[in-house]
């Protein structure tokens, strides 16, 4: 389903909701208490501005007693999008956000990461795909990052961990390439980028991801990621908790003037590596 398609598959679920609300006599601050969220949620969902999560749908449909038209219409459309389902709703969130905050332990950013190493990931998680498969996931990953490129663009901020660095995805001309793209973004001012040394030790998230996402007229979220899970957390006393980490870790790590020269460096002895292979 295209894009343009698949919001207005969006939008006529919102446009549904909105009769299916009216007809059953609830405000939008009624119905949002019956299914744990904002009214300003509901009239999200409405204008097809956000989307909601499974449980969401499926407490409308208990509400509404719609039987299961909305959990029907949402398993739908998110089949139909390019996201694996637990991290469909970050994607959509991500075009709206205005200010986003990621901390990457182990792997570039999908957000920063070139066609080359995008593909050396999806290989390495699904060995035996075909490449139809491939070339789908990246089209995916690819479309994402144009995010970063309209003029409506929304601050972001990443800190990664010298890790990312030092492994080696897709081999040394791979990683060169990566690396360079990561310095030419930091350097058009696309991204605030800074690096956590290994020096730096132990910090509030070993070995967890965390991203961030602000907007103009709702609430802060968080997205975490795990093995084949995602969570999305707005929760404002555990958001505060998270934002806290996530400046411990900004405050340990190199500054962007530092950061800099340590990844051209890195770039350089990958390239110095392919050179001599």
């Amino acid at each position: 389903m295209a894009n343009g398609s698949r919001q207005a598959a969006w939008e006529f679920f919102g446009a549904e909701l909105k009769r299916r609300r009216e007809d059953a006599g609830f405000t939008q601050v009624e119905l949002g208490t019956r299914v744990f969220v904002s009214g300003g949620y509901i009239g999200q969902f409405e204008q097809a501005i956000r989307k909601p999560q499974l449980d969401v749908a499926q407490r409308i449909d208990s509400t509404l007693q719609t039987d299961g038209i909305f959990e029907r219409m949402w398993r739908k459309l998110i089949k139909d999008q390019p996201y694996t389902e637990y991290f469909a709703h970050a994607a959509e969130l991500e075009r709206l956000a205005t200010e986003i905050c990621e901390y990457a332990p182990a792997v570039v950013p999908g957000l920063l990461q070139t066609r080359e190493y995008a593909r050396a990931m999806f290989l390495a998680g699904n060995p035996l795909a075909a490449d139809e498969y491939i070339e789908e996931l990246l089209k995916g990953r690819m479309e994402r990052t144009r995010v970063l490129k309209d003029g409506t663009r929304p601050v972001y901020w990443v800190v990664l961990h010298e890790t990312a660095l030092r492994v080696p995805v897709g081999g040394p001309a791979v990683m060169a390439h990566q690396l360079d793209h990561i310095a030419a973004m930091m350097r058009q001012r696309s991204v605030l980028l800074q690096v956590l040394p290994f020096s730096a030790g132990a910090h509030p998230a070993m070995g967890k991801m965390m991203w961030l996402m602000e907007f103009e007229d709702a609430p802060p979220t968080v997205y975490t990621e795990g093995v084949f899970s995602g969570s999305l957390l707005d929760e404002p006393a555990l958001v505060k908790r998270i934002r806290a980490s996530y400046d411990h870790i900004r405050a340990a790590a190199l500054s962007w003037e530092a950061s800099l020269p340590l990844i051209e460096s890195a770039a350089e002895d990958y390239r110095r590596c392919a050179s001599s292979t």
